[in-house]
């Protein structure tokens, strides 16, 4: 059952309707869809084997990362991710369910593990392979548990795991965003952690931003895998933003402004006052430039060099 702290996103598929993406023919889907079984049927027969694993973290990297390759999805990452030595909270923008599958695919010398609502453990193969891969679940419609979840996630960073959190609580279209909510950035400083932004973008290869992986409104997830199979050229873009180190915030709102402007610096947006972010404000909404504008041009893309690191890495 809701409550009414819980984050609604004003997405729907009309964030999609006015966009026109390239697609791949008939055929081209069909073999998508076929890559894509296979790569499920991977995972569910190495299961077993991947409980008794003590390093198995290439194995989900590399399943991951088939699985982005059977959809057809390249997978660009500026930066890179914390290392060894101690834990961190990755935060980031959430526009789909590819954003777990891309994370988990980045190069890394530690396990990411994953905050996620408690419905992606029962999501066939991926819930299984989040869980496995570490991840912490989260029942969104019962705010009694969120004072255990922090205090979970506190431990668990304080011992060393970096874990990849979606402040923003739902799904945004990707031309829309999320309010950064402030509870789950009390981890990292209870944990003395620091954190780690990260923004994602969808575009085409031509360099349009796309919302065709989007999972919002009143989408299932076959409807989101059904659109990401048809879109010809795909790619899932990742700027990994300097760590903001712990003490440099005075509490938990100020880090969670800091590190969704952060997001906001290294995708070249920002929170625009209009008549629908007033609108969307009661429910933590933060619109660049209204709830659905057109997709961006390939100028609009252009990020500004000092808002991320200039590593970058190109997988297909």
């Amino acid at each position: 059952m809701s409550h009414p702290w819980m984050p609604v996103s004003t997405c729907d598929a009309a964030c999609r309707d006015a966009e026109e993406p390239p697609s791949v023919a008939l055929p081209r889907r069909v073999l998508r869809l076929f890559g894509l079984l296979l790569v499920l049927v991977l995972a569910i027969v190495s299961a077993p084997t991947l409980m008794v694993m003590r390093n198995r973290q290439p194995f989900v990297r590399f399943v991951f990362r088939c699985l982005l390759a059977a959809c057809g999805v390249g997978l660009v990452v500026n930066g890179k991710l914390a290392g060894t030595g101690r834990g961190a909270l990755v935060v980031h923008n959430h526009i789909s369910w590819l954003d777990i599958v891309g994370l988990n695919a980045i190069d890394g010398g530690k396990p990411l593990r994953a905050l996620a609502k408690r419905e992606i453990a029962s999501w066939p193969v991926l819930g299984g392979l989040v869980a496995k891969a570490g991840g912490v679940f989260l029942e969104r419609e019962r705010l009694s548990t969120l004072p255990a979840t922090v205090a979970n996630l506190a431990e668990v960073l304080r011992k060393g795991a970096i874990v990849a959190v979606s402040p923003e609580g739902t799904t945004w279209c990707g031309r829309a965003s999320g309010r950064f909510r402030p509870a789950l950035f009390q981890a990292a400083i209870t944990g003395g952690v620091p954190v780690q932004p990260v923004a994602l973008r969808y575009r085409t290869r031509a360099g349009r931003e796309t919302a065709q992986p989007s999972f919002v409104g009143t989408d299932t997830l076959l409807d989101s895998v059904r659109r990401v199979l048809r879109t010809r050229g795909l790619v899932l873009e990742l700027f990994v933003c300097p760590e903001i180190a712990p003490g440099r915030a005075g509490d938990r709102a100020e880090l969670a402004g800091l590190a969704e402007a952060a997001v906001h610096a290294a995708l070249g947006t920002a929170s625009v006052p209009s008549r629908a972010n007033t609108v969307a404000s009661s429910r933590g909404a933060s619109l660049r430039g209204g709830p659905c504008p057109t997709p961006a041009t390939p100028a609009d893309l252009t990020v500004p060099s000092r808002a991320v690191p200039t590593r970058s890495r190109t997988l297909h």
